[in-house]
């Protein structure tokens, strides 16, 4: 005889909720636009996202932001690198150091991407008074506090662990002359 736990019972949420559920979700749904419009990965995009915000970066500080290891973070800036997104120059006061500057047409089709999106959002709370505003403010606030108290403490987060490289592995000799190295045109679309 086969047993069988009840269902557990959803609680159904009300539709404010339910509403901010599908703006995470067509959030993410415009992350991937921007990142097939950047031609560039969810890891890459990321990185693009804090060299916009912040400016140049060193990449062990790109590393940290974006929490991978430092053999990853090289490899998203080298794909970065690669679809022109970014350049490797040295670092303005410290000559051993390098530090990763984003393109200004990368960022301005980033920006011509994400601008009318972000405006358009905000006109939004024009069909608004100041009353409502506030409770619109208060209600966001309290759910981004919920949010971060779900978090753990960044203490608590362990540090990326290293990559491990694949072994080097020669290319075959000339009897072998079918052999091509496999290249890749881009970066793929949101792979790991």
């Amino acid at each position: 005889m086969q047993h069988t736990e009840p269902a557990m019972e959803r609680p159904q949420a009300r539709r404010p909720t339910q509403l901010l559920r599908d703006i995470l979700d067509i959030s993410e749904e415009f992350e991937e636009h921007v990142g097939r419009t950047l031609s560039v990965n969810a890891t890459d995009l990321e990185a693009m996202e804090h060299l916009i915000m912040s400016g140049p970066l060193p990449p062990t500080e790109l590393s940290r932001r974006l929490n991978i290891s430092t053999p990853a973070v090289t490899a998203s800036i080298d794909r970065l690198i690669g679809v022109g997104h970014v350049t490797r120059e040295q670092h303005p006061t410290d000559r051993r150091s390098v530090v990763v500057v984003p393109n200004p047409r990368s960022v301005e089709t980033a920006m011509a991407t994400l601008m009318p999106m972000i405006m358009g959002i905000d006109r939004v709370l024009d069909n608004f008074d100041d009353t409502e505003k506030e409770v619109i403010e208060r209600y966001l606030n309290q759910v981004v506090t919920i949010y971060r108290e779900q978090l753990p403490d960044p203490a608590d987060i362990p540090a990326p662990k290293p990559a491990v490289a694949p072994p080097k592995i020669d290319p075959p000799g000339p009897r072998r002359s079918s052999w091509k190295p496999e290249t890749q045109v881009g970066p793929t679309i949101f792979g790991s």
